[in-house]
């Protein structure tokens, strides 16, 4: 394994800087009056106390996913607005703008290179196989020539919606000096375990997770971020104050009550998904369906244009990911309730190229 010190992947700059600091952060213990933040002291037209500025650093919310997650260290996890906010943190954290560069593995989440160009930051991009997996080789090969300060590692990986394995994310993190970062976003639907297990094996890697996806919460735009405490604490350095409302707190807190719930959800999402799959296999205007571990599946067909635009007049709309590399002639579907995989099965099975 090759060692990695966070401080000098830093941005010199970060280190330097002061936190701010709110009124929240200077005073934590309990008072009866609160005369410090310039709050309305009356309340709110919306009768909620939502008058008072929230926890900076969520410390409820965060002990409540650690102990949901089984991490001993609330200190080892973020919180953002969404996950996109943790990506483009971490750009900031660690990426000079007109000097550094990160690594993706097209076809991949847009927003990695989204943020990285908003941060002027180079792109490496070290596309997938024919197959969908990573060439392990060529990414550490191009790393330990070009020292990208991040890797982004999306698994399961949207579109494609296939994991990243366990042995090949291993070798990149013990064979660069970059940070790695492991989007799960749609680990719940996988059958393999989360990286989360294994922060504290690595001090480079970082995991990302949602509740946007298996929780059903993709309204309230919650993200997860779970690193060391260093890298944590770095990240939090830089956030805005106060970047999770006391609303979205409240409505993630009462679902961490009934974990169950969540779980009943995928099963049933899972099984609709092999269901829905197996039925489009068989479906002549279907040419094939890529292996899924997620809440969503690719489909290629003879015309993707055709298949998009008769499924739109339809009232069904699906992703085209036709014009993505490896990705020709595709589809990207998510998993709908049983009545609507019916009526998009349906619909499709009753195609003619002159419906187009």
């Amino acid at each position: 394994m090759m060692s990695i010190s966070i401080k000098e992947l830093v941005r010199p700059n970060i280190l330097k800087m002061e936190k701010y600091a709110s009124a929240r952060d200077e005073f934590s213990g309990k008072a009866e009056i609160f005369l410090d933040a310039n709050e309305n002291t009356i309340g709110s037209p919306s009768g909620r106390s939502l008058n008072r500025y929230p926890d900076p650093l969520q410390k409820k919310l965060r002990r409540a996913i650690a102990d949901h997650k089984n991490i001993s260290v609330a200190e080892k996890i973020f919180l953002g607005n969404g996950s996109d906010e943790a990506i483009d943190l971490i750009m900031r954290v660690f990426c000079e703008p007109r000097k550094d560069a990160v690594m993706i593995f097209s076809p991949t989440y847009g927003m990695y290179r989204v943020c990285a160009e908003i941060n002027d930051l180079r792109v490496l991009d070290v596309p997938l196989q024919e197959d969908f997996s990573a060439d392990t080789s060529a990414v550490i090969k191009t790393a330990q020539k070009e020292q990208p300060k991040i890797i982004f590692i999306c698994s399961p990986n949207n579109p494609t919606a296939n994991i990243i394995p366990a042995e090949d994310i291993e070798k990149i993190l013990s064979n660069t000096n970059s940070i790695v970062v492991v989007d799960e976003a749609y680990i719940d639907f996988s059958d393999t375990p989360s990286w989360i297990c294994r922060i504290d094996d690595f001090p480079n890697l970082v995991v990302l997770q949602t509740f946007s996806k298996a929780w059903g919460m993709a309204g309230v735009r919650m993200g997860m971020a779970f690193s060391n405490t260093e890298v944590i604490t770095l990240m939090n350095k830089i956030k805005y104050p106060y970047n999770i409302n006391d609303v979205t707190a409240e409505i993630v807190l009462e679902a961490l009550r009934d974990p169950e719930e969540k779980e009943r959800m995928v099963r049933g999402i899972k099984q609709q998904r092999d269901e829905l799959m197996r039925t489009m296999e068989a479906i002549p205007v279907v040419r094939e369906v890529f292996p899924s571990q997620a809440n969503f599946f690719l489909a290629r067909f003879d015309d993707a244009d055709a298949i998009y635009r008769y499924l739109a007049n339809k009232g069904i709309i699906v992703r085209d990911r036709s014009r993505q590399l490896r990705c020709s002639g595709c589809l990207r579907i998510t998993v709908g309730t049983r009545a609507e995989n019916e009526k998009l099965t349906g619909i499709l099975s009753q195609y003619q190229p002159e419906d187009k």
